[in-house]
């Protein structure tokens, strides 16, 4: 699973990281940003509910390997 994260758009809400904290950290700053390994260890069900959380849609799927 591909996971990538728009730094222009995200806020900082955390509501991905309360959905998959396996996956997603917020960073210093309080941006999301992925856990080292996340995407190759992500559930994709909690993925999904995490991308659908965000409240300025700034995580994006795709179906190819991670990175």
């Amino acid at each position: 699973m591909q996971i990538s994260i728009d730094h222009h758009t995200c806020i900082g809400s955390g509501q991905c990281v309360l959905t998959a904290p396996d996956v997603f950290i917020q960073d210093d700053d309080g941006y999301s940003e992925l856990v080292p390994e996340g995407a190759a260890t992500a559930v994709p069900h909690q993925v999904h509910e995490a991308a659908l959380a965000c409240p300025v849609q700034a995580i994006t799927l795709g179906d190819g390997p991670p990175g």
